[in-house]
Formats: C-alpha cells, sequence, structure tokens
C-alpha cells in the first residue's frame, strides 16, 4: 500500500511572482501522468505581510505577527508542512516554527545540503540576495557549518546592482525582467571574480530574471531546490 501523500502549505506572497513561481516549480518537479498524481497545495498569497529588509534595517514594522497568522490559517486548512518562498523571511519564521504543530521545511537549510551533496568540492558561494537577507546572516551559519564560506556584493554594489534589480522602479517587483537581468549579471560576475564557485539566487525574485548562461559557475536557484525538496517530502520517499 502506497504511504498517504502530504499537503503542502505555502506561506506565500513576499511576492506573488515568487509564489507563484514555487508553486510551478513543485508541479514540474512531480512525477505525475494525470491530475490525480499531482500533490495537495494550499496557498496564502499574502501580500500584506510587512517587507522584511525594511523590519530588518528599522524603517518598517515586523512581518511576524502577520507570518504567524498565515501560517496558522494553513495549518487550519490542512498543511501538513509548510514551505515559505522568501529566503529574507527565514530570519523571523524560524524561532515561530517552534508554535506550529507542524513543520517548516527550510529553503536555507534544503539549499545548505544541496550544494553540500551536489558540489562537494565548492568551498565559496556568492550570495545574491536582498539586504536584509545578508544583514539576517541567515545563509552564513548554515553554509559555515558545511565549511563553506559566503560572499556578497560590497554595500554600494548591492544597492545598485542587487536591490536597484529586485525593487527599482524598473525591477522586478515592478515586473520588469530585462533590466534587472543586466544588473544581476553585473553583480553576479564581480563575484566570479573574487573567487565565488557557485553562486546562490537568494531572493526569490532573482531567478526569474537571472539565467545560467549570464555566469560562468554553477547558477542555484533555492527556489528550485525547495520545491524539490517539497516534492520528495510530500511524497514521503
Amino acid at each position: 500500500m502506497s504511504r498517504k501523500q502530504l499537503t503542502i502549505g505555502i506561506l506565500g506572497g513576499m511576492g506573488p511572482m515568487a509564489t507563484a513561481d514555487l508553486f510551478q516549480k513543485i508541479i514540474n518537479h512531480t512525477p505525475a501522468t494525470r491530475d490525480q498524481d499531482h500533490l495537495r497545495i494550499l496557498i496564502d498569497n499574502n501580500p500584506q505581510i510587512p517587507d522584511r529588509t525594511a523590519a530588518l534595517n528599522g524603517s518598517g514594522p515586523s512581518p511576524a505577527p502577520e507570518l504567524h497568522k498565515t501560517a496558522e490559517g494553513l495549518i487550519q486548512s490542512g498543511a501538513d508542512f509548510i514551505i515559505v518562498p522568501c529566503n529574507t523571511a527565514h530570519y523571523f519564521v524560524h524561532p515561530l516554527a517552534k508554535e506550529f504543530n507542524v513543520p517548516v521545511l527550510s529553503m536555507i537549510k534544503t539549499t545548505a545540503d544541496y550544494v553540500s551533496e551536489h558540489f562537494p568540492k565548492v568551498k565559496k558561494v556568492g550570495l545574491l540576495a536582498t539586504s536584509g537577507t545578508i544583514i539576517a546572516g541567515v545563509y552564513n551559519k548554515v553554509f559555515q557549518e558545511k565549511g563553506i564560506d559566503v560572499s556578497a556584493p560590497s554595500p554600494e554594489q548591492q544597492e545598485e546592482l542587487v536591490m536597484g534589480a529586485i525593487y527599482g522602479p524598473d525591477g522586478i517587483k515592478a515586473g520588469n525582467i530585462r533590466k534587472p537581468r543586466k544588473k544581476l549579471a553585473k553583480a553576479a560576475r564581480i563575484l566570479e571574480k573574487e573567487g565565488a564557485e557557485a553562486l546562490l539566487m537568494a531572493c526569490t525574485e532573482i531567478p526569474l530574471a537571472l539565467r545560467q548562461e549570464d555566469v560562468d559557475v554553477p547558477l542555484l536557484d533555492p527556489t528550485d531546490i525547495l520545491a524539490q525538496a517539497a516534492v520528495k517530502k510530500a511524497l514521503q520517499c
């Protein structure tokens, strides 16, 4: 007898495009030949969750209460575990997870495990992320435990190239791709020159623009890695 499939709860809305991207990637990684083979997925696309980077730099309210409320709604609706398509949000979600009666599958940990398993020779990764993720240091601790250094752009490059690509008037959150791709590719090449042996697209908007052909080292998508891990967990295999 096959095991019961688990229901995935996606705590989304940070931002909506990234949430849709994760949903699509879960579908892509599910071994299915008919509708009934796919997984049950509950999505709360809550764009009213306060900005995570603003909270970390002291210019906005904490997203923790809204994250907690959204997660509890997913649990009450039947989610067996929760995934969060926002790297920066993991700083706030980790302490909250102790209050939930279902597990939270961490994008950060699944990415570190993936790099360690599939790229065992990599000892330095470049981090393309929001300033909030960098300030929070969510990737640094987990990767350093595996003997992998994490490097980020300089503050000036981070603001102009990465944050500009994500939050700028022509940025990804405004629905644009072409100009953000150029900025992100420039930031990525700088990290390559500084010794990064792989690059992490550690903001869920970045994979919507940046492509492997833009760089010469492996370009890793934590959203896709999380999607694979979620499918495996839901199928209990």
